[in-house]
């Protein structure tokens, strides 16, 4: 079996892409890498629960266990100071793209340094999650590391892997992981604000 580097954003959405990388003859190797996790107490968490779940289904598991709030928050702070709150909250942000090729760089890197040919991302599990600026950034730090970027759409697998961590009696978080994705979540304001955002836009265009 050709093994390949397994970025694990969290435990449930590790499930469906292990099994499904089983069946394609991969060995996977978990990597939890996950600086945009907060607060402390969810990370440490997540971190856990990755590895309660690699340990539960038999493969190897490496991670980086520095909590980074303070560089987090450095490399988006400007970006999401030049959003208001209906628009950072609309979509696909650019904080998170960021986040993207933050994680995908270190994976790739990791890889290479560790003599893996193949990586991919279980980020690539969640319906939440821009398919098409996650690949773009993997395939970019693929080639920049001289590694190889394994993409499938896993997200076909959804109600399997929920299936699966419930099997497992894995601890499933309700939100992204960062700050922001956990205040869009939760407030109340965002949320009456993004529904006025997404009104507005239905209403048909009156020309002077």
């Amino acid at each position: 079996m050709e093994k390949i580097l397994l970025h694990m954003c969290c435990g449930p959405c590790a499930c469906y892409p292990v099994k499904r990388l089983h069946e394609e003859g991969f060995e996977p190797v978990g990597y939890f890498l996950n600086p945009n996790i907060h607060p402390h107490q969810e990370w440490k968490r997540r971190l856990n629960t990755a590895r309660e779940f690699a340990e539960k289904v038999g493969i190897e598991f490496f991670a980086d266990n520095h909590y980074r709030l303070r560089e987090f928050l450095t490399r988006t702070a400007l970006v999401v100071e030049s959003f208001d709150s209906v628009h950072f909250a609309d979509g696909f942000h650019k904080r998170c793209g960021i986040c993207y090729a933050w994680r995908l760089s270190e994976v790739a890197r990791f890889a290479a340094e560790n003599n893996f040919k193949f990586f991919t991302t279980s980020l690539l599990y969640s319906r939440h999650q821009n398919h098409g600026l996650i690949k773009k950034f993997a395939e970019h730090y693929a080639e920049r590391f001289d590694v190889k970027f394994h993409y499938e759409d896993f997200r076909v697998g959804w109600q399997d892997g929920i299936d699966l961590s419930t099997e497992l009696e894995l601890y499933r978080q309700n939100y992204c992981g960062c700050i922001f994705s956990e205040e869009e979540r939760f407030s109340n304001d965002i949320r009456k604000e993004r529904r006025k955002y997404f009104r507005a836009q239905k209403k048909p265009s009156v020309e002077s």
